[in-house]
């Protein structure tokens, strides 16, 4: 059976670590005619704010998944959703000859986007850490106008964080880099990632006016079905 996942995500404009898995060529219309989803609830930061003057910002997404179903043998029921955030890593550290474990931070590859709260265009990558151990790492770019955002992209290999430099004790050195693969079965390589995006400014005093969007709250649902 060729199985394909898709569905609808309420969340942040740009809340790409929300993933909706489908098959190329699935449309919206037809997203999960046959399977089921996770709420999502999440938070995004974008530095500068968005306003309504086109600019350049960069931001970062944290975010959970619950009660996922799925008729999807084995597919995961939650997980932890991120982008461009930093993250404790184990790692050896070195010190003149010596050696030990230690844990340092790594940074996720920040999210990079141009545009006003009018419209706007990103492009990231995001990590999925899923309640069974395992990792999906997605590429995507986004496709925004006013409070709806449409993502579209690929679950690929792995993600590369850079080392934090302030984390290492000091007289130490650690990895400059730390690779997470794509281990997910449910999710492989290759799979497209689509997603209907909304977002919601935490304080209503964020009105792209008076203060720019820098905090915007993800309350919805990812659909995560199949169909033929």
């Amino acid at each position: 059976m060729d199985v394909r996942r898709s569905g609808i995500v309420l969340c942040v404009a740009l809340s790409a670590a929300a993933l909706w898995v489908a098959g190329p060529g699935a449309s919206l219309a037809g997203a999960a005619t046959g399977g089921g989803e996770c709420q999502l609830q999440g938070v995004a930061n974008l530095s500068p704010p968005l306003s309504n003057t086109s600019a350049s910002f960069s931001y970062s997404f944290t975010g959970t998944l619950s009660s996922c179903q799925s008729n999807v043998a084995g597919a995961p029921t939650s997980g932890n959703v991120s982008a461009g955030i930093q993250l404790p890593e184990t790692v050896t550290l070195t010190c003149g000859g010596s050696t030990t474990t230690g844990t340092v931070l790594y940074q996720e590859p920040i999210a990079q986007g141009s545009g006003s709260c009018g419209s706007s265009t990103t492009a990231g990558e995001s990590l999925t850490v899923w309640n069974d151990g395992k990792n999906t790492v997605a590429a995507y770019t986004t496709t925004g106008a006013l409070a709806a955002v449409q993502l579209q992209g690929m679950v690929v290999a792995s993600m590369t964080l850079a080392l934090v430099a302030s984390s290492v004790p000091a007289g130490y050195t650690a990895p400059p880099t730390y690779v997470i693969n794509t281990d997910e079965p449910t999710f492989p390589v290759g799979e497209g990632v689509l997603a209907v995006l909304t977002f919601s400014p935490t304080t209503p005093d964020q009105d792209c006016v008076t203060t720019g969007v820098s905090s915007a709250g993800i309350n919805g649902v990812i659909g995560i079905g199949s169909a033929q």
